[in-house]
């Protein structure tokens, strides 16, 4: 349902912004700011501000920003009611709820939502209790599944029925086949989807059930081994991570987030003690993942045999590292282990494997050196012509120079052989565009527009400003009762802009900037006018207008005449641009 616009400025109003981000951001103030390292990118300075009287926070290194309930929604991963409700709760908020505000497609993913939830609860009551899961339960504990394990991931059981489901769960037609959960056969009638299979329910970071992954048991004639809900309304595999639900509170305690091939991959690092991992959900890592991950750690850690991804593959991880931020590791598994396997039979070792993951490039020079015949001197040719194309296509020269170094001392050869084969193929980067605070004055009276507009509103017009994001900005806090009002109408540029003066030190005189900003603009009018009158035929016609322009500067530096001057600048300025059209 859709929530009261008073409530959600009840919420926003009352919450303590500070005290919401100190639970995720160590902060300190500085003078009337809050400021610390940013939670949404990697960084050894802060960069990120935090205004508790305007309830907003901007990073200068990312340009994150927003209000708390931005803030909520972009780190526990919910939507904008979610959010609401997630600090309603805290105040202990009572919220009113209008459904005439609530969307069509909100209504339709609320009814898919609830239709996903109810059949994993169904499939789960049917593995602990019915007689025809015995097999499935049997099988479960021989792969060391015990009923806490079953119940922390709320596995389930699909009996091998035509219909059973679809018939129980009551709920509409269309949301059964819409969520994948049934379908209609060639008699046009309704079936189940899963048959005959274990089923490990797949949830989103709030703990809704958005679809399900389902397995044979041992001894099927099922030809197909696995089978996964198809995208939907509520699901895309291509940025859905299987147990970030669980994972997402510990990888933010451990800096560190671990990534498998699959389901029992997750659940078996789980019992092992390493809880942050999870998994993608049939399909190999894509930029939407990583655009996930890198929310609640920038160490990547792959536990999956990474090296069989090959040369297509590096390109991908190096991109991804430089565009989010993140080191990818890959964990040091024995060749050809599963980690769900090895969790049972050596979870000591698969911890290891975690703790002793190694830098993408160096795992994969590592397996080189490994199968390499170094015995003879086409084995050490063929092993550095190899390493050589692996170590050209890191972005960084210092990188490719040490690693270079490495390979040269194991494989007995000179550095420079190495080094020779920097012209391979590289994959560009740059450095995400820093924003530094500005002085002048178009902005720095922009930031008392935000801060104290009553010291600036009575001289202020946008014939003052050229640049188009700053007319912007003035333009949609001219026409705003609020600032928060001006952001939400503002382009997106001169939104960011507003929200990154909000939360800056107010440390300048607003009669020196104004002064400043109208002798700008005044000189511009003054150029142009003395430019017309040397190409007049009576170019003494424009002399009284210079004299007067003149002499109104002179008096906008003058503390008594300062003011008074300056409106009337303005208003020439004004008047000038409407006679002109412009």
């Amino acid at each position: 349902m859709g929530i009261a616009p008073d409530d959600i400025e009840q919420v926003r109003a009352r919450t303590d912004i500070v005290a919401v981000i100190s639970e995720h951001v160590g902060l300190r103030k500085q003078g009337s700011r809050w400021v610390g390292l940013c939670p949404f990118h990697a960084e050894k300075s802060g960069s990120f501000s935090v205004n508790p009287e305007l309830n907003l926070y901007y990073c200068f290194g990312c340009q994150a920003k927003g209000d708390v309930i931005t803030f909520v929604r972009e780190i526990q991963h919910l939507d904008f009611v979610g959010a609401v409700e997630s600090l309603a709760a805290r105040l202990g908020i009572q919220l009113t709820y209008d459904s005439s505000t609530e969307s069509d497609g909100r209504k339709k993913r609320k009814g898919l939502i609830e239709a996903m939830n109810k059949a994993v609860e169904w499939y789960h009551d049917r593995l602990l209790t019915s007689p025809d899961a015995a097999k499935a339960r049997g099988y479960l504990r021989s792969r060391g599944y015990d009923g806490e394990v079953v119940r922390k991931y709320r596995l389930g059981w699909a009996p091998d029925d035509w219909d059973t489901l679809c018939k129980s769960l009551g709920v509409p037609a269309e949301d059964l086949r819409e969520t994948g959960l049934g379908f209609l056969n060639k008699r046009d009638r309704l079936q189940d989807s899963f048959r005959g299979r274990v089923l490990f329910p797949i949830f989103d970071t709030r703990g809704d059930a958005v679809a399900i992954g389902g397995r044979i048991l041992p001894g099927s004639t099922d030809p197909a081994k696995y089978k996964n809900s198809a995208s939907s309304t509520i699901y895309d595999k291509s940025d859905t991570l299987y147990g970030l639900n669980w994972a997402k509170t510990p990888a933010v305690e451990q800096n560190e987030i671990v990534v498998c091939e699959g389901y029992t991959d997750v659940i078996g690092m789980g019992q092992a003690g390493v809880t942050w991992a999870v998994a993608t959900c049939g399909t190999a890592l894509t930029d939407r993942h990583f655009a996930t991950l890198k929310n609640f750690s920038r160490r990547i850690v792959l536990a999956y045999d990474a090296d069989a991804a090959g040369q297509s593959a590096a390109e991908r991880f190096y991109e991804w590292e430089a565009k989010y931020e993140i080191d990818v590791f890959v964990a040091d598994l024995p060749r050809g282990a599963d980690p769900g396997d090895l969790a049972k039979s050596d979870p000591g070792r698969l911890r290891e494997a975690v703790t002793g993951a190694k830098r993408f490039l160096e795992f994969r020079l590592d397996r080189l050196v490994g199968r390499a015949d170094l015995r003879s001197a086409e084995g050490k040719a063929k092993a550095a012509q190899q390493a050589l194309e692996m170590i050209g296509e890191h972005p960084n020269a210092i990188v490719r120079e040490q690693y270079a170094g490495r390979m040269a001392a194991i494989l007995d050869l000179p550095q420079q052989t190495l080094l020779a084969g920097q012209g391979a193929r590289r994959v560009a980067t740059s450095a995400p565009r820093r924003r530094t605070r500005s002085e002048r004055p178009s902005l720095m009276v922009l930031l008392l527009a935000v801060h104290q507009p009553e010291t600036v509103a009575d001289v202020l017009d946008e014939v003052l400003f050229t640049d188009e994001i700053e007319l912007g900005a003035y333009r949609a806090l001219a026409s705003a009762a609020t600032l928060h009002e001006a952001i939400d109408v503002a382009d997106p540029e001169a939104s960011e802009l507003l929200q990154r003066l909000a939360v800056e030190e107010v440390d300048v005189d607003p009669d020196d900037v104004l002064s400043l900003l109208v002798a700008e603009a005044t000189q511009r009018a003054l150029h142009e006018v003395e430019a017309d009158a040397r190409v007049s035929p009576d170019p003494l016609a424009a002399a009284e207008t210079v004299g007067w322009l003149k002499l109104r500067l002179e008096e906008s530096r003058e503390a008594p005449t300062r003011r008074a001057a300056l409106e009337q600048l303005v208003a020439f300025l004004v008047e000038r641009r409407r006679e002109e059209g412009r």
